[in-house]
């Protein structure tokens, strides 16, 4: 028996929440294949800038949510992340 390809999901979107307001302000950031959701000011602006610059190196390597393994994907947060960049 021959195992089915899994089934591309194109309705792949990315969402980060941020926990650690205390300001009382509501942050939200949408764009076409992520969100922003919550956080301090200053959380909310990494993790968009983090997610941005993820998909700007997923772009330049020709792959998206639909294609990119999980780990990759983890490995490019990791990567485009202002504050755990300069660790590696």
């Amino acid at each position: 028996m021959s195992k089915k390809e899994p089934r591309p999901n194109t309705n792949a979107h990315l969402m980060g929440l941020g926990l650690d307001h205390s300001d009382g302000h509501k942050r939200v950031t949408r764009a076409e294949r992520f969100s922003i959701v919550g956080g301090s000011e200053e959380t909310h602006h990494r993790m968009t800038e983090t997610v941005i610059k993820t998909f700007e190196t997923l772009d330049r390597k020709g792959k998206n949510l639909e294609t990119v393994e999980k780990e990759e994907l983890l490995d490019t947060l990791k990567n485009c992340d202002p504050e755990t960049k300069n660790d590696h």
